[in-house]
């Protein structure tokens, strides 16, 4: 059969052919992209009505005082909800952050709605009852903190399965019960771990190892028991804090031995010992060499015994504290290798030997705490070089001697405390024009001599002064009335001398003052009554004299004590003198007034008067009469008529 040519497929029909089906392809793909458009976005829109209607739920359920959720209604988008963040990708709400906002209530379950919630962040509101197990559902959950609230009851079992879980943290809340170890069955991206200041009991489950990423564990202010466990060697710590609970055993050295990156160890205020029966610090802190990133170890408050190790070499150790132990014996030499400590804290122990000359290599110290011990040496002048001194407490001990005047180079010093010790001398001048002190307290030792005119220089004193019970002399310094921003001035038990002089009343922002047992003298001035902030004023023991001030009714006393003077008068009225008792006024004679066993001030009867009167007539009397007498002598004519004329007009007039 002989072909047709006119029948045979062209070159121009198979590229029609062709482009017909290119049309075709090209309108199903869009049919399909279409159909998987319109599929996605109800997909979309189904999520966020979801999360929408859980959102909506959770605030039904709780009260806004500051209506931060104002603008979560069905009229506004969610995502545009106040602290709602969404996924642009997935286009689903992934962070709730509304802490600091002040919501009370209890926090709703309907929040496992919330499929793919990454942050839920309450911080710092109200929230009361337990939490909802139900949170367990959200296994997109990386963060979940609950810290500063009312929760209640238990951390849920369930909370094994936010296998996401990377930062947890319910801290500050009333959370009871023990720690689930279920809690830590599968924990391989929790990081940080806090459940400070609740009250959970119980042991530290051994389980927390299986948290191989933690850093940073925060279980402070609790009640947990029994020993920190030994899987904790498993993880790599640069937080462990545990203090104030009840841990016991010897200090954790197996621990801090395999924490190399261990930055901040504070252990302080549990029931833990040092090695060798409480005996023996050297073993623990050998161990520490390990951590040769450590910046803070706080082990204060567990009575640990022994002396301190002479292995203190750590470079960047910054804080130290170790008060309240019985730690005997002097600070070694070796304190000097701490270049870059900013606080030592070694209060409350029993060291009684030697402070080194290496101290002074303590160049960025700020902060040198020696407090109640029974150290019973001279103030080292190595302490004059720690030039950045802000804080210097040397008190409760018996140091003796005179106070180094080289304290006076420590230019950024704000708080002093020398009180109770044996010191002896002057104070030195050039210790008061330290410009940034806020607290001087000098008290309690042998101090002799006057008070320096330099005190002026201390303007900027803004909380106290205590040079009391000492055995200064010399008239009270009217430089303290350049002290205008001071709010206590103490100068008791000393042998000060003069008068209170009126310019005190600079003082204006003072509000206690005592200058009790010395020898003062005078009055008290009238300007006190400026002193609008004065709460308490007590100037007994002295001999001052004179009225009271009745401006001292017109401020705020709450504390008024000037008994034995030598006041007198009328107690005044009004203010404090209202509610003063009678011993504010004890031992001044010549008080009187309406305070509680004070004599009644009467007025004085004039009784005599009557008397003076008739005794003044006796005497005026015959004066009269004798006078009469002369004078009816001398004109005896004249009176005879004035006498005959005197008898008619009486008859007369009868």
């Amino acid at each position: 059969m002989e072909d047709n040519p006119s029948a045979r497929p062209t070159m121009l029909d198979a590229a029609d052919d062709l482009s017909h089906l290119k049309r075709y392809l090209n309108g199903a793909t869009a049919t399909f992209a279409s159909s998987l458009r319109i599929s996605h976005l109800d997909a979309y829109h189904h999520s966020l009505q979801n999360n929408k209607a859980a959102l909506l739920e959770f605030k039904s359920s709780i009260f806004d005082p500051k209506s931060t959720l104002s603008n979560w209604d069905e009229g506004v988008h969610v995502c545009n909800f106040t602290g709602i963040t969404c996924d642009k990708r997935h286009q689903t709400v992934v962070q709730i952050n509304l802490s600091g906002s002040e919501l009370l209530g209890k926090i709703s379950p309907f929040i496992s709605n919330l499929t793919r919630l990454r942050y839920l962040i309450l911080d710092e509101n109200h929230f009361f009852g337990t939490i909802p197990p139900e949170l367990s559902s959200l296994q997109h959950l990386q963060t979940l903190s609950l810290m500063k609230n009312n929760l209640t009851g238990p951390i849920p079992h369930t909370f094994s399965l936010l296998t996401n879980l990377a930062f947890f943290s319910v801290g500050e809340n009333n959370l009871a019960g023990s720690l689930p170890p279920t809690l830590f069955s599968n924990c391989t991206k929790l990081g940080n771990i806090d459940l400070s200041y609740n009250y959970f009991t119980g042991q530290i489950p051994s389980e927390i190892g299986n948290c191989q990423g933690l850093w940073s564990l925060t279980l402070y202010n609790n009640q947990f028991t029994g020993q920190l466990p030994d899987s904790l060697t498993n993880v790599t710590l640069y937080n462990l804090d545990v203090e104030y609970n009840l841990l016991s055993g010897e200090l954790p050295l197996y621990l801090v031995g395999k924490q190399p990156t261990l930055m901040f160890l504070h252990l302080s205020y549990n029931n833990m010992t040092s090695h060798d029966s409480n005996t023996n610090l050297y073993p623990f802190f050998a161990a520490l060499r390990n951590c040769t990133e450590l910046e803070e170890l706080e082990l204060a408050g567990m009575c640990l015994g022994g002396t301190l190790p002479s292995s203190l070499d750590h470079p960047n150790l910054k804080f130290l504290n170790l008060q309240e132990n019985c730690i005997s014996g002097s600070i070694p030499q070796e304190i000097g290798k701490l270049s870059n400590l900013n606080v030592l804290n070694l209060t409350s122990n029993l060291l009684n030997g030697t402070i080194p000359e290496e101290i002074s290599g303590l160049s960025r110290l700020e902060q040198l705490s020696l407090s109640y011990n029974f150290f019973n040496i001279t103030i080292p002048g190595a302490l004059a070089k720690l030039l950045h001194l802000g804080l210097l407490d040397l008190s409760n001990n018996n140091f003796s001697g005179e106070i180094p005047a080289g304290l006076g180079d420590l230019l950024q010093l704000s708080f002093l405390f020398l009180n109770n010790n044996l010191l002896s001398g002057p104070i030195p001048p050039k210790l008061l024009t330290l410009t940034k002190l806020n607290k001087l307290d000098l008290s309690y030792n042998k101090l002799t001599g006057r008070i320096p005119p330099e005190i002026a220089e201390l303007r900027e004193i803004r909380i106290f002064i205590n040079f009391s019970h000492n055995f200064l002399q010399g008239p009270l310094p009217i430089e303290l009335s350049k002290l205008e921003n001071v709010l206590a001035m103490d100068l008791s038990s000393n042998n000060l001398s003069g008068n209170i002089f009126p310019q005190i009343s600079s003082c204006i922002v003072v509000e206690a003052i005592n200058f009790s047992h010395n020898s003062l003298q005078g009055q008290l001035p009238d300007s006190l009554g400026e002193l609008r902030n004065l709460k308490w004023f007590d100037v007994s023991s002295n001999d001052m004299s004179g009225l009271i001030p009745k401006s001292l009714s017109k401020i705020n006393l709450t504390f008024l004590n000037l008994s034995f003077n030598n006041f007198e008068g009328t107690i005044p009225s009004g203010g404090i003198f209202d509610s003063a008792t009678y011993m504010s006024f004890l031992g001044n004679r010549h008080l009187c007034g309406n305070a509680s066993g004070r004599p009644i001030c009467h007025k004085k009867k004039h009784w005599f008067r009557p008397f003076l009167i008739i005794f003044t007539t006796s005497l005026l009397v015959p004066v009269i009469i004798a006078a009469l007498c002369c004078l009816f002598a001398a004109n005896r004519d004249k009176f005879r008529d004035f006498g005959f004329i005197s008898r008619i007009f009486f008859f007369r007039s009868k």
